[in-house]
C-alpha cells in the first residue's frame, strides 16, 4: 500500500524538469472522483509569485550571461573582419599565426558561452529544488486535507472535473508562504584535479 508521501514524492520529483507553459483551459468533464486529484506543476511555477520571481530572476541572469559573452565575441569577430580583409596581403606564415590566434581566441569564446549556458542550467535547478522543497509539505496538506489517493499530472490528462484539481489551491498555499526566491549564478561544479 502506497502512503500518501509516495504519491506526493513522485509528483514532485519531475515538478520543475518542464518550462513553465501557457495556461490550457481545464474543462469541467463528468462528475468528480473521489480519490482522485490532479496538480499541473508548470501551471503552479507560472501562476505562483515565486515561480514568477525566479523566471524574471533566471531572465536577468540569462541577459547578463549574454551581454558577457557577446562583450567578448564583437572584438573577435571585429578581428576575423580585419584579418579577412587583410589576410591576401599577409605573408604565409603571419597569416596562419594570425588564423591560429583567431581560432583560439573563438575557442575560448565558445567555451565561456558553454559555461554560462551550463552554469544557467544549474542555477535554474537549484531555484526549483527550492521552489520544490517549499511546495512539498503545503501540497502535503492539501493532498491530505482533499482525501486524495491518487495524484496525477493535469497537463498529461486530457479532461478532467476541475473539482478534483488542487493546482489554485497549492499556489495560494505557495503565495502565502513565499512571494519571492533571490539567487545569483550558480558556478560550475568543481571538476576533479582543479
Amino acid at each position: 500500500m502506497f502512503s500518501h508521501r509516495v504519491v506526493i514524492a513522485a509528483a514532485l520529483a519531475g515538478l520543475f524538469a518542464l518550462p513553465a507553459l501557457p495556461a490550457q483551459a481545464q474543462t469541467s468533464l463528468g462528475g468528480k472522483v473521489a480519490g482522485v486529484c490532479m496538480l499541473s506543476r508548470d501551471q503552479v511555477l507560472a501562476q505562483s509569485k515565486v515561480g514568477q520571481a525566479a523566471s524574471e530572476r533566471m531572465q536577468q541572469l540569462a541577459q547578463q550571461a549574454g551581454a558577457a559573452v557577446k562583450k567578448a565575441r564583437d572584438p573577435l569577430q571585429s578581428d576575423i573582419q580585419q584579418f579577412q580583409q587583410q589576410a591576401q596581403s599577409m605573408q604565409p606564415q603571419q597569416r596562419e599565426e594570425k588564423q591560429k590566434q583567431l581560432q583560439q581566441r573563438m575557442a575560448q569564446v565558445q567555451q565561456e558561452a558553454q559555461e554560462y549556458d551550463q552554469r544557467l542550467r544549474i542555477t535554474r535547478a537549484q531555484a526549483m529544488s527550492r521552489i520544490g522543497n517549499e511546495i512539498g509539505p503545503l501540497l502535503s496538506g492539501i493532498y491530505k486535507r482533499q482525501d486524495c489517493g491518487v495524484l496525477l499530472d493535469r497537463d498529461s490528462v486530457l479532461g478532467g472535473n476541475e473539482a478534483n484539481d488542487l493546482t489554485d489551491d497549492v499556489v495560494k498555499a505557495l503565495d502565502a508562504k513565499m512571494s519571492t526566491i533571490s539567487f545569483s549564478l550558480a558556478p560550475l561544479p568543481k571538476q576533479n584535479g582543479k
